[in-house]
């Protein structure tokens, strides 16, 4: 872009931008052009960095410089006088780095156009993974050279937030160990999935995961190349991701990317990959596609938001992170933390689909009270003080759920919860080194006694993979615990004992690690399980609906709460909604999302519904 910069084409392309109200663009320092030697800024990509920020102020446009890149679109790209050395670790290289982002601050920091400041474009993909000490101690660096070029403006590191504590793999980039260095973080969001609400709802849960550490969210990096899907399922899929993180709390969105690139095919990277041609909004023209007018919606509500002020509403539910997922713990697999961190993921989705917002609990923290349910799915990995905190928060008056997992490896097999027999009033049948596998495809669990609003004698249907560890369970014969239901084998599945103020519930097979190892699992009856027992220990729902393909949030503005309506389904959805009684919310009667569609609702205004394909009103 800039060795071959053209003045006119940036601004046409800016104002289409502006035209559909967006705000802020991200931009990219291409290491290459920009410092053709050490300690020199190139005259000619920075007179045109300068009139790319002057055509920013021209259109009411912002944006967010990214210094090191570095990696992009399937390649790294070197400056000729690298020499190969470590991005991290060589003191002169790092020297340069640092001097590249103080010297792009002193020249365009006070530039009006400036809204932020990246350090890098997914450094893990350009400098590899390394230690969290080198990445913490590089990443001050570089961010203190942006404060002392007089960057005032808002500082992240453009990473991806592919750290330990949102995917389980640790490649160095803590979220821990950054937050404090940082003004907010950035995850980068690109899911594979083989079950449509997963992939609706990938992006808000790695939203959920990067939160919590004291810095604002920002969905800095979305998108999908209509060469694995249409423009129409794509413009869908950014609705259902602009909406679902907007209620997982995150406060800036950054889509990938402007424009369509034919013209680039014989070019690396898109000689190689392709594919990446055709993530834009506009196309090889500069038409806008169905994606621009997603984001188009999505501004304009974002903008009235704004001017009422606005947060997620406060959650009664509270979803446990164990401690493992962080990889601190010695001797856990790679193997066992994508186990939780999927098996997390699939009680999220159940969650929401049970109309339940939860939060994030994390066991490393504490797991601070104040919530009525706390779930833990499939713990197979909890540490003793992480147990004995449940069982403290159940006196106090929680309803705690837990379902067992004996895992998927032969890595010590079997669950690790010390006093599980007497917390849960059970005792154990296990075979030491044994699985416990049940035969066939479906489970089918009967309840026989009442939970929340299952009434006895009704039946939860599950499938079951050929998953290694997906068809264990855990044979248990009550002590001190009632039962509330059985398998089809007449053996106790799901177990109450009353704690105090209390309750702990205990679930003998590992249901979201089922789920989550089946393609296209959702929705899948553990919802069902979930509202049951949000019910029961009296979680605040103010909407519902009927179908949990649908989903819901709830807002909190300066003007009252508005209600989020997500269509996870590529079908049209005649919606039935149902009010808490007594909070007095006005609901329409009738209500059609159509595949993908959304509906924001006001206390007492009709739903402004956006669909799957084209903008409505």
């Amino acid at each position: 872009m800039w060795s071959r910069y053209d003045a006119a084409v940036v601004r046409e392309e800016l104002a289409t931008l502006a035209e559909h109200g967006l705000t802020v663009t991200r931009s990219f320092c291409f290491w290459p052009d920009f410092v053709p030697e050490p300690g020199v800024l190139a005259p000619r990509a920075s007179a045109h960095f300068a009139d790319f920020l002057d055509a920013h102020v021209e259109a009411g446009l912002t944006t967010i410089p990214t210094v090191l890149v570095g990696h992009m679109s399937g390649q790294n790209w070197d400056p000729a006088w690298r020499g190969g050395r470590d991005l991290y670790r060589d003191v002169t290289l790092v020297a340069e780095e640092a001097w590249f982002a103080a010297e792009l601050a002193r020249r365009f920091g006070a530039h009006p156009a400036v809204s932020g400041w990246l350090v890098s474009n997914e450094m893990p993909l350009y400098g590899a993974a390394t230690t969290r000490e080198e990445v913490t101690a590089w990443a001050r660096i570089l961010v203190q050279a942006l404060r002392a070029g007089g960057a005032t403006q808002p500082v992240s590191l453009g990473d991806g937030a592919w750290g330990a504590e949102t995917t389980g793999s640790d490649n160095g980039f803590s979220l821990r160990a950054l937050a404090p260095l940082v003004d907010f973080v950035g995850p980068h969001v690109y899911p594979m999935a083989d079950d449509p609400v997963r992939r609706a709802l990938a992006a808000a849960f790695a939203c959920e995961l990067a939160g919590g550490f004291g810095r604002p969210v920002v969905l800095e990096e979305f998108g999908a190349t209509t060469d694995f899907g249409g423009d129409d399922d794509i413009a869908g899929y950014y609705r259902q991701v602009l909406h679902t993180t907007l209620l997982a709390g995150a406060r800036g969105w950054l889509a990938w990317c402007n424009a369509d690139y034919d013209d680039l095919a014989a070019e690396d990277p898109y000689r190689h990959h392709p594919f990446e041609l055709h993530f834009g909004v506009t196309d090889r023209n500069g038409a806008p596609k169905p994606q621009l007018d997603a984001l188009s919606e999505f501004a304009a509500l974002v903008h009235e938001l704004d001017l009422e002020g606005w947060e997620p509403a406060a959650c009664d539910a509270a979803l446990v992170v164990p401690e493992h997922l962080e990889g601190d713990v010695p001797f856990t697999t790679v193997a066992q933390r994508r186990d939780l961190r999927d098996d997390l993921f699939q009680g999220y989705v159940a969650a929401r689909e049970a109309d339940l917002p939860v939060g994030l609990a994390r066991e490393r923290d504490g797991i601070p009270g104040g919530a009525a349910l706390y779930l833990v799915p499939c713990a197979k990995l909890l540490t003793a003080p992480g147990l004995r905190r449940l069982a403290e928060l159940a006196e106090n008056g929680a309803t705690v759920y837990l379902s067992w997992f004996g895992g998927s490896t032969d890595a010590q097999r079997g669950s690790w919860l010390p006093g599980l027999d007497e917390l849960f009033g059970v005792r154990h049948l296990l075979r030491y080194g044994l699985a416990e596998p049940v035969a066939g495809d479906r489970l089918v669990l009967e309840l026989v006694a009442p939970l929340g609003e299952l009434a006895a004698g009704e039946r939860l249907t599950f499938r079951i993979p050929a998953a290694a560890g997906a068809r264990d369970h855990l044979p248990v014969e009550a002590t001190g615990a009632a039962v509330l239901a059985v398998d089809g084998e007449g053996r106790p599945a799901l177990l109450r004992r009353t704690l105090g103020a209390g309750a702990l519930v205990l679930c003998t097979y590992p249901l979201e690690h089922m789920a989550a190892r089946t393609p296209a699992a959702n929705p899948e009856d553990t919802w069902r399980l979930y509202s049951a027992l949000a019910d029961a220990a009296g979680v605040a729902r103010p909407v519902r609906v009927e179908d949990p393909r649908v989903l819901t949030g709830r807002l909190r503005t300066g003007r009252g709460e508005r209600t989020i309506l997500v269509n996870c389904s590529f079908e049209t959805i005649d919606v039935e909604l149902r009010a808490e009684p007594g909070r007095g919310l006005s609901l329409p009667a009738e209500l059609a999302l159509p595949p993908a569609g959304v509906a924001v609702l006001g206390a007492d205004a009709p739903a402004a519904v956006a669909e799957g394909s084209d903008a409505a009103a």
